[in-house]
């Protein structure tokens, strides 16, 4: 599990590909002491430290992984966003991220506001019922507020400081990115699909919509 506070940029140093799985190589900028088998979320992508050196560590990417993921468009000098599996005990500055990517979004439009700046980014629309106005997203591992959303867009206002300390700032129209959804609000959208779609001819319409969870923040 993590919060989607990047605590570090790192450059991918080597891809090995096989067929459709890859083993990344990454040095990052400070983060240091790996452990054998701990989590990394790269962009967002949780995946297993399985072998390392004083500066750098390796992590094999499934073919799973690689075909849902942006993680196939990294090569050699690439940046990438890192974080380390939160510990209990630790702060949750950001929000609850897993680390198990959605889908692929891509940036559509990039605006100046003041210091800060505005994203567009679009996605699959059936990602649209897990994405609310204020509510948070996960974007290459960053967590972000939702400023505004439509059934396939959101907007987020990425200030300078967010800048300064992930790759976002190398963002422009057409690069895509990992898009991870609100995990309460997947574990909701679930377990009330029975009663907003109709379980049985039998089962009685419920009052609880998809528009009635908006409103009430879900």
């Amino acid at each position: 599990m993590f919060t989607g506070l990047v605590e570090c940029t790192g450059n991918v140093l080597a891809t090995e590909n096989r067929g459709a799985e890859t083993r990344l190589r990454i040095a990052p900028a400070s983060m240091r002491d790996f452990v054998m088998g701990e989590s990394i979320a790269v962009n967002g992508v949780c995946l297993t430290v399985d072998s390392f050196g004083a500066d750098w560590f390796s992590a094999y990417a499934s073919a799973e992984t690689m075909g849902c993921t942006s993680l196939g468009s990294l090569s050699s000098g690439s940046l990438v966003n890192l974080e380390r599996a939160l510990a209990l005990g630790d702060r949750l500055g950001g929000h609850l991220v897993s680390g198990h990517v959605d889908s692929i979004a891509e940036v559509a439009s990039v605006t100046p506001a003041g210091e800060s700046k505005i994203y567009r980014v679009t996605y699959p629309a059936e990602y649209g019922p897990q994405v609310i106005e204020k509510g948070s997203v996960a974007l290459d591992g960053i967590s972000l507020t939702v400023n505004a959303c439509g059934q396939d867009w959101l907007e987020v206002n990425i200030i300078p400081e967010t800048q300064r300390v992930t790759t976002i700032s190398k963002w422009a129209a057409g690069v895509r990115v990992n898009i991870e959804t609100d995990l309460i609000g997947k574990y909701v959208q679930r377990m009330v699909a029975p009663w907003v779609n109709g379980a049985s001819p039998s089962t009685p319409k419920s009052n609880l919509t998809e528009e009635f969870l908006r409103k009430n923040g879900f």
